[in-house]
């Protein structure tokens, strides 16, 4: 195999990994329309990576149970500085799935996955039709 093949294939399995990611967000925001319980949560933390300039917020919020519950969101990026209340749906027999339920964060993670998977796909699919 040359190196061109394995970029390809990798720059294929990349973007079906993408695909696959975002198809599976979806499913599960769809689940959480139907069926997710809403609550208000509340960012009480901030966890900062080595080396990276933005920090990812923790959210925590009540249950139905009335247990505690703490979740990062799955998009970054999102600016919510301590204290920030914010809108939070979770499917009952999993709240650890928890997703922050504003317009903004669920549209750009969803369109964020689905379109690195077409630049994976088109960066691939460019390759293989220029050989």
């Amino acid at each position: 195999m040359t190196g061109e093949t394995i970029g390809i294939g990798l720059a294929v399995l990349a973007g079906l990994v993408s695909l696959w990611a975002g198809a599976r967000e979806a499913r599960l925001q769809m689940r959480l329309s139907r069926y997710g319980l809403h609550a208000e949560g509340v960012v009480v933390d901030q966890e900062h990576r080595p080396g990276d300039d933005s920090s990812t917020p923790v959210i925590e919020f009540t249950d139905r149970q009335g247990r505690p519950v703490r979740f990062r969101p799955v998009a970054t990026g999102l600016g919510m500085a301590l204290g920030t209340h914010t809108p939070v749906v979770y499917l009952p027999e999993r709240p650890e799935s928890a997703r922050v339920f504003t317009r903004k964060h669920r549209l750009s993670l969803i369109v964020g996955l689905f379109v690195g998977a077409m630049l994976f796909l088109g960066v691939a699919a460019g390759c293989v039709l220029t050989r």
